[in-house]
């Protein structure tokens, strides 16, 4: 197997660095380097080795011809059903989809690389993949192109720190990767909008035009101004109910204002749990908790109890509308809070909140739809906030008298 690498490739290839990290523009080769990366591995060390894409099918269309054809026939092996290839010594390439985080649980890896990570939910990487790299102190190489403001982006940023010897991050633009003609990547600059052409060519973190909360800013509505104060004996606590995870945002009202200074986020728990840990860090506060309406009937504890009757009988007083609030109303009435048309913000989130402001920043919407993509794992967050902010904050819609003449 002849390989052949740019300037820039190499220099990624030849670093020692167990967790590296590697934010690249489109056509850059990202995908060629990571698997001859993985086959020089695997022939080194044998033992299995991961290529994860965030879905199968995209790891079946990025990767596999690419891998047989790089490997050719030094295989002793190959799964078409399975996308496994056998090295002679033993060792084992296998391409996964990260929508199944259960399906990547349960192994040894010897390396990993997840291909577009910025595409997946983080819990991939501190659940799964981390985990599994654990007992053979295992590489991982992370490639993608930049989505906004993500946990991709906090990995990125831990990678270029240089406080962490472990982690080392790079950044190239497609003209680096060599692939691409110098006048196609300027006819796509006439062609594209600003914040798209840098950050799909130059590799740039860019706020994405298609975000849910367009009008979230950090710098305007970041504030560690309001904690926890004993003058706010009274905290609004937005709950989404969920399994994994159950989230909930807690904050105060300050006249028109609403700050958010704590969340919590439980893995793989239920209605009671968060209701302890709320009473646990707030013991002497009144809670008011809006919750999803759906938990009026919905039950994530055992005992046969609904949501809304553990949190009523931990002592909480419950504020949801009958009815499902429409996505759209929701999120209209967060913007309002972030910024409204007299360029008033009412909506702030205390730093300490990672987890909110990673959402806000990082929802957007499914392509082509008017509905969040749920399958990037930012909506908990955001759904408990809106469900607050909906019935504390609403938009009062103007009502049309008509007056009506009947003749007998």
């Amino acid at each position: 197997m002849k390989i052949k690498l740019t300037a820039a490739q190499t220099k990624v290839w030849q670093a020692d660095s167990r967790f590296k990290v590697l934010v690249c523009g489109r056509r850059f080769g990202k995908t060629y380097l990571a698997l001859t990366w993985l086959i020089r591995n695997a022939l080194r060390d044998g033992g299995l080795h991961y290529y994860i894409a965030p879905s199968y099918v995209m790891a079946k269309q990025i990767a596999w011809r690419l891998l047989k054809d790089l490997i050719g026939d030094k295989a002793s092996k190959k799964n078409e059903a399975d996308l496994l290839i056998e090295l002679p010594n033993g060792g084992i390439i296998q391409l996964k989809g990260a929508e199944n985080r259960d399906s990547l649980r349960g192994v040894s890896l010897r390396s990993a690389v997840l291909d577009e990570f910025a595409y997946m939910a983080e819990e991939v990487w501190t659940e799964v993949v981390r985990p599994a790299t654990s007992d053979q102190q295992a590489p991982v190489l992370f490639i993608t192109s930049p989505a906004g403001w993500n946990w991709a982006k906090k990995a990125y940023d831990r990678a270029m720190s240089g406080t962490d010897p472990d982690w080392k991050g790079w950044t190239f633009t497609t003209a680096d990767g060599g692939n691409v003609k110098p006048e196609e990547i300027e006819s796509a600059r006439r062609e594209l909008p600003e914040r798209t052409f840098a950050q799909e060519y130059l590799a740039s973190f860019e706020t994405l035009s298609n975000r849910v909360y367009s009008y979230f800013d950090r710098l305007q509505n970041v504030s560690a101004e309001i904690g926890c104060e004993t003058g706010h004996p009274v905290l609004y606590v937005g709950v989404d109910f969920n399994v994994d995870p159950i989230t909930a945002v807690i904050g105060v009202k300050v006249s028109d204002q609403l700050h958010i200074f704590d969340e919590v986020k439980i893995r793989n728990s239920n209605t009671q749990e968060l209701a302890d840990e709320i009473k646990a860090r707030y013991p002497s506060h009144k809670i008011k908790a809006y919750p999803d309406p759906a938990g009026r009937q919905r039950k994530t504890s055992a005992g046969g109890k609904t949501d809304f009757s553990i949190l009523e009988q931990s002592g909480f007083d419950v504020i949801a509308p009958r009815a499902h609030p429409a996505v759209a109303d929701r999120i209209n009435e967060v913007q309002a809070m972030l910024k409204n048309a007299n360029g008033d913000r009412r909506l702030f989130i205390h730093p300490r909140c990672v987890h909110l402001i990673e959402c806000m920043d990082g929802l957007t919407y499914k392509k082509d739809t008017n509905q969040p993509d749920k399958n990037s794992g930012l909506d908990h967050m955001t759904d408990a906030l809106g469900y607050l902010v909906h019935s504390e904050f609403p938009i009062h819609r103007p009502v049309l008298n008509v007056p009506v003449r009947f003749n007998f």
